[in-house]
């Protein structure tokens, strides 16, 4: 699933806001420099969509306030003859 993010980096506080369906405004306390807050907001999208098992890369909108972020769900591995 694709969601689209609006960005504030440098923020006080660090909070995630659903504004609409599929759509977030997320602020982050570290700054817009060398990828740290992009780091910071895949933790938080991951951290809201599941945790460790939830895979998160940004589509487009590297160097822009306003990203987009493909979010998949990890399968669990199975269990090869454990019947």
């Amino acid at each position: 699933m694709y969601i689209k993010v609006e960005v504030l980096a440098g923020a006080r506080e660090e909070s995630v806001r659903e504004t609409g369906p599929d759509y977030f405004f997320i602020s982050v306390r570290e700054k817009a420099e060398q990828n740290s807050a992009n780091r910071r907001v895949l933790e938080l999208i991951r951290g809201k969509f599941g945790g460790q098992g939830t895979l998160v890369k940004i589509v487009s909108g590297h160097r822009s306030p306003r990203k987009i972020f493909s979010v998949e769900k990890k399968n669990p591995p199975e269990r090869a003859g454990f019947e």
